[in-house]
């Protein structure tokens, strides 16, 4: 009996020396579902988007490689290869956004451009900096980068703008640079 319940024990740390030793409980290696795995939903090569308000065409966006990210909790896109926006006026008047990398997080539709950002309006100024961000609802644009603006009047680096898509209403930080001023004289 003494013999037989001695086997029996020896079974059981057999049994669970083999059950413990093949179980891999390292907490270094988090288990993701599918939903938290970056990996897009979809991809597109040489894309172009049109963007429309009332059958009028308000931009089109070109880019060379297009990451759908829509199926993780912040939903967003990516333009890893780089992007070209053209805005367009009511008067037709293009205005033309590139940078090396793009992000547009899709619930706010603000788009996060980076690397080389460059703006040309349709009067020929061009802004340029490293980030600028464009808040696609409020046709807002701004920075807290270093930016430069050089236009056929002025040369201005600053280190901050927040400003509207037809520069009227602006802000910055530290303002240098040049800026012509036309000199009135007074009727008397």
């Amino acid at each position: 009996m003494l013999n037989h319940l001695l086997k029996y024990k020896l079974r059981v740390v057999v049994f669970a020396t083999a059950l413990f030793c093949s179980c891999d409980l390292s907490v270094d290696k988090p288990v993701l579902t599918d939903a938290q795995k970056k990996e897009p939903v979809g991809t597109g090569y040489n894309i172009r988007m049109v963007y429309t308000d009332s059958t009028r065409v308000k931009a089109i966006l070109e880019a060379p490689v297009y990451l759908d990210y829509s199926n993780l909790p912040l939903q967003y896109s990516e333009f890893p290869e780089g992007l070209k926006v053209t805005f367009l006026d009511e008067l037709m008047n293009e205005n033309i956004v590139l940078a090396d990398f793009g992000t547009l997080y899709n619930r706010t539709s603000i788009i996060d451009l980076v690397g080389n950002v460059s703006l040309t309006s349709s009067d020929g100024s061009v802004l340029n900096t490293e980030q600028l961000y464009w808040d696609a609802n409020n046709d807002w644009i701004f920075t807290e980068k270093e930016f430069r603006f050089v236009g056929p009047e002025y040369n201005v680096l600053a280190n901050r703008l927040d400003t509207n898509k037809e520069f009227t209403k602006f802000q910055t930080g530290k303002l240098t640079g040049t800026v012509a001023v036309k000199e009135e004289t007074a009727v008397e």
